[in-house]
């Protein structure tokens, strides 16, 4: 099966350098796959992706060594397992906010009897190998969503999930569910020690710690707290930036 190099970065105690797609467009993927991101999440939840376009950016994906991870719009098992069998590598599930949800989580991201993955792994078993039923449960890296109230009451029990490999903490949904501003990076001090206390007990659990950014320096200092997957650019953002970067350069230089 295709190496998961997000656990053999992580295997050497390196952060994961992760993109993120919105735009519903297999080129758009593929050149940002091309520009050397440790990992691209196409987003399902809030992006404009559906099940078609996800395909094909998974295949665009798929030309360059950056690892394909999919964030599905809920805890469904369907598109889940659609993700899976398209050859997601990843899988980032929103609203993890209970022991229960995130048991489900790993029951169906993972084959009998570990779990109740159906099998049918159309492309995945064509881009990743023929030995995939045997060793996807191992490969495919399962992240719970950490950003409600309920979810910190309940952090530790979900922590402890077996087959839980990640969490990925959503600021801005993490922020309102605390009674602050969203925010990606300067987050109030409230919301400041949630994240400080979630990447903490991650590590005590063997967790790995995941988190989005707004900007370089703040995924820097994030990743030396120890979080090991950080996201800093959004394919539309990037494409809305350096369209103003170019444009106020012309526009002060006249």
């Amino acid at each position: 099966m295709r190496e998961n190099r997000l656990r053999t970065l992580w295997n050497a105690d390196r952060a994961v350098l992760n993109g993120w797609l919105a735009l519903p467009c297999s080129f758009s993927a593929e050149v940002m796959a091309h520009q050397g991101w440790d990992a691209l999440t196409i987003d399902l939840q809030h992006g404009l992706v559906g099940e078609q376009a996800m395909v094909g950016m998974l295949q665009a994906i798929g030309s360059t060594d950056t690892v394909p991870v999919v964030r599905v719009p809920w805890l469904e098992p369907g598109i889940v397992m659609k993700a899976l069998d398209a050859g997601a590598l990843g899988l980032i599930c929103p609203m993890i906010n209970s022991v229960d949800d995130a048991a489900r989580l790993v029951a169906y991201t993972h084959y009998a009897p570990r779990g109740t993955r159906s099998f049918g792994p159309i492309r995945a078993a064509l881009v990743h190998g023929a030995d995939y039923a045997e060793r996807a449960d191992d490969h495919i890296v399962v992240f719970a969503m950490i950003e409600t109230a309920q979810a910190l009451e309940q952090l530790d029990a979900i922590l402890a999930v077996d087959g839980l490999d990640a969490i990925y903490i959503g600021p801005s949904d993490l922020s309102l569910a605390l009674g602050c501003k969203p925010v990606f990076d300067d987050v109030e001090p409230k919301v400041a020690q949630a994240i400080e206390h979630i990447v903490a007990r991650a590590k005590a659990h063997g967790v790995v710690a995941g988190i989005h950014n707004g900007r370089a320096d703040v995924a820097r200092a994030r990743v030396a707290k120890g979080f090991r997957f950080v996201t800093l650019g959004t394919d539309s953002r990037l494409l809305a930036t350096g369209s103003q970067d170019l444009l106020r350069a012309m526009r002060t230089a006249s």
